[in-house]
Order: structure tokens, then sequence, then C-alpha cells
């Protein structure tokens, strides 16, 4: 997997239980997602089209590190789907713990938001 992103946890954006609100975690995700299928896309016309069940497996806290990750899984005619992980850094032994994982899909689309094309140049490019 790519990293995409990296965020320190700050206090604002904590939640009830003093751990990472789930809210903010996904703001990081898919702020970073979709800048990244911009620039796999070679486009600065992307859209948040679905991101499937998100699973928290464990909380962060204010003064960690969060990376987010993802992998291409796969291209439809106008659309990017990327398998996503956010992790907790540890910046003494930098081991990381998984505490978010998801899928998103995105769209390419012209200026009146209808979709478009992504070109065989661009899924050849990223062709496994």
């Amino acid at each position: 997997m790519q990293l995409i992103g990296v965020h320190p946890v700050k206090h604002s954006d904590l939640g009830f239980n003093n751990s990472l609100f789930g809210g903010q975690l996904l703001s990081f995700v898919d702020s970073d997602a979709v800048a990244y299928a911009m620039e796999v896309c070679d486009t600065p016309r992307m859209v948040t089209v679905s991101m499937d069940k998100c699973v928290f497996e464990k909380p962060a806290f204010a003064g960690n590190i969060i990376k987010i990750y993802a992998e291409i899984e796969k291209f439809g005619n106008s659309s990017l789907t990327l398998k996503i992980e956010a992790r907790r850094h540890n910046v003494y032994d930098e081991k990381q713990t998984l505490i978010l994982r998801t899928h998103s899909k995105f769209v390419r689309i012209d200026e009146d938001g209808n979709p478009i094309p992504i070109s065989d140049r661009i899924k050849e490019k990223y062709k496994k």
C-alpha cells in the first residue's frame, strides 16, 4: 500500500471518550483518498461516490500520528476503487496499528458533474 497522508491527532480532533472522533478520521481518509485518486487519474475532477463499511479497529489519541495508506483495487469506465487503511504510528518503535479499514469509490467528472471515462493510458499504467 502507498502512504497518501499523515495527520497528527490534536485535542480538537477528539470525541467524547477522549479518543479520535470517527468523523474526523473519516474526513482525513476521504480528503487524502480523493487527492490520491486525482493524482492517479491525472485530473482535478474526482468525487467520492461511496465509502463502504468502515471498520474501526482501534482508537487513536491526542499526540498520536495517523498514517493513511491506499492501493488501487480496480478501475471502472469512469471510476476508481481504492482499498484504504488508517494506521496509528508509534514514533518510538515505528510500529503501526490498524485503526480503520474501508474501500472508497471515486468517479471522474466533467465541469458539469457528469461522469467521464478514465483513459486507457491511466489504466495500463497502474495494471497489476
